[in-house]
């Protein structure tokens, strides 16, 4: 059986990630953060059905397709930047950490997606209320997890902080499946919160130096079951990059 979220009002998303360190909103509060229908935020869904497959999974899986974005954001102008490795400390990803991982990037027909664009500007718009910075670094990563081959899993890491300031994880679609429960726990106690995202387009906020997130692996229940997300994940003094960049 599935746990329900906590869900918070939309006015009070930053207040509850400002007090809490996470927050979960409903689609309709996506919808209203961002000045989108619904339909124009589930019409994106489509373009989760041509991800490569991830070329990196240490664990020999082939369960995951993914594909990788990069922008800044400055005022209101978001800004895609060239296409760049995805790149994690090993003190943060111990499993896929410490290598360049160039993902396909995003298609140039969800890049001019206008409710694509507000997704971004106005989740940054919201940590920036409680985190005013000048400029935000951003990734944005659509994964697929596939049940083709039994198991499927999405944070093969394990629980996990990203090294970043902020995390949104979006539920973009789950069929066919079942687990892909997430898990959140606080960093400094043993407070933790389970819950599984079943609404498309609901969401985790997270304050990443804060809370520590992984989601359970899914089984299928029927052939070719799959669980889409979007992460998309703030900072605010650069990318992380590789040492071997800035050499």
């Amino acid at each position: 059986m599935n746990l329900s979220p906590p869900l918070t009002h939309t006015q009070q998303l930053a207040p509850a990630i400002q007090q809490d360190g996470f927050a979960i909103a409903a689609a309709a509060s996506i919808a209203e953060l961002t000045n989108r229908s619904i339909a124009d935020l589930n019409n994106l869904g489509e373009y989760w059905q041509d991800l490569p497959r991830d070329p990196y999974l240490k664990d020999g899986g082939r369960y995951r397709f993914r594909r990788h974005a990069s922008y800044t954001l400055s005022g209101s102008e978001l800004t895609m930047v060239p296409h760049r490795a995805h790149w994690q400390s090993l003190d943060y990803n111990a499993l896929h950490g410490g290598i360049e991982r160039w993902f396909e990037p995003i298609t140039q027909a969800l890049a001019s997606n206008l409710a694509w664009q507000a997704v971004i500007k106005n989740t940054a718009g919201l940590l920036s209320s409680i985190k005013p910075v000048k400029t935000w670094f951003i990734e944005a990563h659509q994964f697929r997890i596939d049940t083709s081959d039994g198991i499927g899993r999405p944070t093969p890491e394990g629980a996990h902080r990203d090294g970043v300031d902020f995390v949104g994880v979006f539920l973009i679609n789950r069929h066919g499946i079942k687990g892909g429960e997430t898990r959140i726990f606080e960093v400094n106690t043993s407070a933790g919160l389970r819950f599984t995202l079943t609404e498309p387009w609901s969401v985790l906020l997270m304050n990443d130096a804060r809370m520590i997130h992984e989601t359970t692996p899914i089984q299928p229940t029927m052939p070719h079951g799959y669980r889409d997300t979007l992460v998309l994940t703030f900072r605010s003094n650069g990318f992380q990059d590789s040492p071997k960049v800035n050499q």
